[in-house]
């Protein structure tokens, strides 16, 4: 709980310092350490951090992964198919059993729903077997050096040597290419502002303590805008005459209007009128699995802007507060790579802001491709097709 507190002060010095970070980058490595380390004690970063703060170096892997972000073209069925496996489900119920009371105290202070939190804690590290081998120092410092995005780095930077300073976490902690550490990746920001102390050892080990990481995973997700009591996803079945340009998780409706169109549940029936608006998304198209997600999957996206992998989690939270797999269905085929490329060429060429060409169904390729199937007279289901490239290659 001290840490907490503590943490409030720090974190609005380090909000204030935010422009003059993001001001200072690149040149001489070891001149813009002296900088830094000024600003780290400014900050109130003690001896102890500023001697770690003064071994870090520069790790070209980490540069390598940071250029590399977006490089993922997986479907929604693919991806989810080899998360969600037998041994995260096993893995998740006996975790939910063991830990059953500190789940329930999370619960019962943050809202939020333990599979919940056990899903982001199985895909994030394996229930902490998996926690990263990056130098989270040397990490943070070369992010922070590299004029990519310093803003969001250096505040992360001085509060990993504030955590230090103080014990909290060790010099040569390791953990994600991005700075995060723990056993559900929090940045130190987030560990300095959101840790909490489960086990009450009066120390907060989001490492080894598996009461303190159920307990702060909570915290972080209710604060990230998490609604106790409402749902989050919800597989259905759409009709085939679904107005398909009224889908999509930006156009929430309540649950009767859905029902008025035809949407069922999975296996068929009415849909129960929760009171709670969702929109109905189709990661694979009309043809593919479907789901109405509710304002708190959207939560999902604060934590991961990845729609596969928050999907993912999602799916993985339902399956571990007992709903069966999802009907994956018949979906048209995914483009390969180098035909995702090509589309993305096609709708940059048209005016569309797809992002970095790399043959990724990120959310500005799949908002051109709705767009452009309106204009063509296609259905509107955001999945690119080859009737769709070749319509476009013409």
């Amino acid at each position: 709980m001290q840490l907490r507190t503590a943490a409030l002060a720090a974190s609005i010095v380090l909000v204030s310092a935010g422009a003059a970070f993001a001001a200072d980058c690149g040149g001489d490595f070891e001149a813009w350490k002296q900088r830094v380390e000024a600003e780290a004690w400014q900050q109130g970063v003690g001896p102890q951090g500023l001697q770690a703060f003064a071994g870090a170096r520069i790790d070209p892997k980490v540069l390598q992964r940071d250029r590399a972000q977006g490089v993922f073209a997986q479907t929604f069925v693919e991806f989810s198919t080899r998360m969600v496996n037998a041994y995260r489900l096993k893995q998740g119920a006996a975790n939910l059993k063991k830990y059953a009371e500190i789940f329930a105290r999370a619960d019962a202070e943050f809202g939020v729903p333990p599979p919940v939190v056990a899903a982001f804690w199985a895909l994030e590290t394996d229930f902490g077997a998996v926690q990263g081998d990056f130098p989270t120092l040397d990490a943070l410092a070369t992010l922070s050096h590299d004029c990519r995005r310093p803003e969001l780095f250096r505040p992360q930077l001085i509060a990993l040597l504030q955590l230090i300073d103080r014990g909290i976490l060790p010099a040569d902690v390791r953990g994600a290419w991005a700075g995060e550490v723990g056993q559900t990746q929090i940045l130190p920001r987030d560990y300095l502002e959101k840790g909490v102390d489960g086990d009450g050892d009066g120390f907060v080990d989001l490492r080894g303590s598996a009461p303190d990481v159920i307990m702060t995973t909570a915290n972080f997700v209710r604060q990230l805008g998490w609604r106790p009591g409402e749902p989050w996803l919800e597989e259905v079945r759409v009709p085939d005459d679904l107005p398909w340009e009224q889908t999509g998780r930006d156009n929430p409706q309540p649950i009767s209007y859905w029902s008025g169109l035809g949407v069922t549940d999975r296996d068929g029936a009415p849909l129960a009128d929760n009171g709670v608006p969702g929109g109905v998304v189709l990661p694979m198209g009309r043809k593919g699995p479907a789901f109405i997600a509710y304002h708190n999957y959207d939560v999902y996206l604060e934590w991961n802007q990845s729609f596969v992998y928050t999907l993912t989690a999602s799916h993985l939270a339902d399956r571990l507060a007992g709903s069966p797999a999802y009907d994956p269905r018949h979906p048209d085929p995914a483009l390969p790579i180098d035909q995702m490329k090509a589309l993305q060429e096609l709708l940059q060429a048209r005016g569309y802001d797809v992002g970095k060409v790399d043959g990724v169904l990120g959310s500005g390729t799949r908002d051109a491709v709705r767009k452009e199937q309106k204009r063509l007279g296609l259905p509107i289901d955001g999945w690119p097709t080859l009737e769709l490239l070749a319509r476009l290659s013409a």
